[in-house]
């Protein structure tokens, strides 16, 4: 059990301090992952930034998750092939909501991060940071994403997870840090004293309070 993100941040800083990766980079999956993060990059020195996911949801089951738009420099469409296929649809049929995500992941970019593009990891140590992992698919279609941004190595961190979600990820990773993969996992709240939702506001803060404490923040 943690007391909250704040704690569970700490605790996985502890970790991974240990590890001392060469020149991290921390990327927290909004917005739950952003105060985990934040703790993690000031432990490290390491600049902060988000990675965003967005779920493509079929025409007439939006849902239903028919791929994911990932950030980044040159943004990462994954596709489920299986919705695909059960629907006799393709990746052109969603330009529009690509579109779409493309246009909400700019705005929240420029609302949390005025406007400040990724930040380049080629040759780094790309930790991917959130709260807890249920299903994994969020997870999953970043790790799938971040592939193609030329980091030198990929650590999914996080505080807990269903151990059934965390075995599917192991292999889309260089490595895995989990504190608890408990058995009968419901939901990732289950493990926090508090557990508020994060919001907008809060998320700008930690950005700004980050950017301003130096190496960590750029």
């Amino acid at each position: 059990m943690f007391r909250d993100r704040l704690d569970a941040g700490r605790q996985l800083a502890d970790r991974i301090e240990a590890r001392a990766y060469p020149r991290p980079v921390v990327l927290a999956l909004p917005r739950g992952g952003v105060p985990v993060a934040a703790e993690i990059a000031a432990r490290l020195k390491a600049p902060l930034d988000l990675l965003f996911v967005r779920k493509i949801g079929t025409p007439h089951q939006p849902e239903l998750a028919a791929g994911a738009l990932c950030d980044g420099p040159d943004p990462a469409l994954v596709w489920n092939d299986d919705v695909l296929r059960m629907l006799g649809l393709g990746p052109g049929d969603f330009t529009g909501a690509i579109a779409a995500e493309q246009t909400t992941i700019a705005r929240r970019r420029a609302d949390w991060l005025g406007g400040r593009g990724p930040l380049p990891l080629d040759g780094r140590t790309a930790i991917v940071v959130d709260d807890g992992i249920a299903t994994g698919a969020t997870m999953r279609a970043a790790l799938r994403g971040l592939s193609r941004r030329g980091a030198a190595r990929v650590v999914l961190a996080v505080p807990v997870a269903a151990p059934e979600s965390l075995f599917v990820l192991r292999p889309l990773a260089d490595e895995v840090i989990c504190l608890l993969t408990p058995p009968g996992f419901a939901a990732v709240g289950q493990f926090y004293a508090s557990f508020p939702q994060v919001e907008d506001a809060e998320v700008r803060q930690i950005l700004a309070r980050t950017e301003r404490a130096g190496p960590g923040g750029r």
